[in-house]
């Protein structure tokens, strides 16, 4: 066995199996149709509005609703489309404000059996930065981001795009990748230098310790030339006003992932450790939109975050786990009153987040989840609570942990 095939086989919660045929005339397609369904119930201590000290929010970026709601549901649709290329496309539905809304999560098309190891990916689809954000949210050990991606990537990067992977022929795992994208989607914007706004690189190796232990490293880079970036809008006196970011992005990562499996058996007991380090560097203008007169300052942000978490299965189907999430800005501008109302003052304030879960999964198609997070991400401490339960209808492809 190739040292890393663990890492493509996966520990934890897969969502496998049949097939919806639809066949036409004499010849046949197998599409994989599925519906994930999530639901949650959130209860929070702190009726604050959310944000982040030092970070301009946007994308997904939130604690969710309180009470009973929705979460991330998806319809998705994935087939071999002939011996050379593979397709999948994925719809989200969720309430926000009160509101569905219905989304294009994934539309691409990725190759089979190229020569020398090489695969190339087109279309829209979750970059390849760090482990977490190429990862559906309902594949996640917890219900919600991490708060490094809740800052930094409004929870996930999404974008339309091109990416070239290669696997090298190695007994160590070892793959290399970039991408090219249209820079649209928060946290880039504006889709600048015609439409090829944002790239990234990433390196990931692995292998097997034995036959019980794995491991995975990754070191990752994105960048994007940003115009106009929105964060969330805030109210002035009657006046709507929004923060928006035009300059230069960059994003640095590393990634560290170690399983252990007794005998490579996870059936029974598994242990699953991982851990990813961010930093962010930005440099531009700050505008708020809305304004009279228009406000602006110069804005040179320095970002950071990181989060550990352990997930246990200490009896078959049920597990538990543990996180610990930290921030921290350090800001500078030339309007000081600019650089708080667009939420990248820090406020003297570092947030940390710890959070415990307790999972119990039926089968590989359905989970209960019970969350419990001590949340000092901002200036009133929070105590959040969730319940969710994730349900998969139909068949669904295996996600890599």
């Amino acid at each position: 066995m190739r040292a890393g095939k663990s890492f493509l086989c996966g520990i934890g919660f897969g969502l496998i199996t049949t097939s919806v045929q639809a066949a036409s005339g004499g010849g046949g397609f197998n599409p994989d149709i599925s519906l994930i369904i999530d639901g949650r119930y959130g209860s929070y201590t702190n009726s604050s509005d959310y944000q982040l000290p030092g970070f301009m929010l946007g994308g997904e970026a939130g604690r969710g609703e309180r009470g009973y709601y929705l979460g991330h549901n998806e319809l998705s649709i994935s087939a071999n489309i002939d011996d050379m290329f593979y397709g999948k496309f994925t719809s989200a539905i969720a309430d926000h404000n009160g509101a569905t809304e219905v989304e294009l999560e994934e539309a691409f098309i990725e190759t089979q059996g190229l020569d020398y190891g090489f695969t190339v990916r087109a279309g829209r689809f979750f970059s390849a930065i760090g482990y977490l954000n190429s990862q559906h949210g309902h594949a996640w050990d917890f219900t919600d981001a991490p708060l490094v991606y809740r800052a930094l990537f409004g929870d996930q990067i999404i974008d339309d795009g091109v990416q070239i992977s290669w696997l090298a022929p190695t007994d160590l795992y070892l793959k290399f990748g970039i991408e090219g994208s249209r820079g649209e989607r928060y946290p880039a914007g504006g889709s600048a230098n015609n439409g090829q706004g944002a790239q990234t690189a990433f390196i990931k190796l692995g292998g097997d310790v034995g036959v019980s232990h794995s491991w995975q490293l990754g070191v990752s880079q994105w960048r994007a030339d940003v115009v106009g970036r929105k964060a969330g809008s805030h109210d002035h006196g009657g006046t709507t006003e929004t923060p928006t970011f035009s300059g230069d992005s960059k994003v640095n990562g590393v990634d560290f992932v170690w399983k252990w499996a007794p005998d490579g058996n996870a059936s029974q007991h598994y242990v699953k450790f991982q851990a990813e380090y961010f930093e962010r560097e930005e440099d531009g203008k700050v505008v708020m939109d809305g304004s009279s007169p228009l406000e602006s300052t110069t804005y040179n942000g320095k970002q950071r975050g990181w989060y550990a978490q352990t997930i246990y299965q200490f009896v078959p189907r049920w597990r538990v786990g543990v996180r610990y999430d930290a921030l921290s800005a350090n800001n500078t501008g030339s309007d000081a009153g600019v650089m708080s109302q667009a939420g990248l003052d820090n406020e003297g304030h570092t947030p940390r987040r710890s959070t415990l879960m307790l999972d119990y999964s039926r089968s590989e198609f359905s989970r209960i989840r019970l969350q419990y997070a001590k949340d000092d991400s901002y200036a009133d401490s929070d105590n959040i609570v969730f319940v969710q339960y994730i349900m998969s209808l139909g068949a669904h492809g295996a996600h890599t942990y």
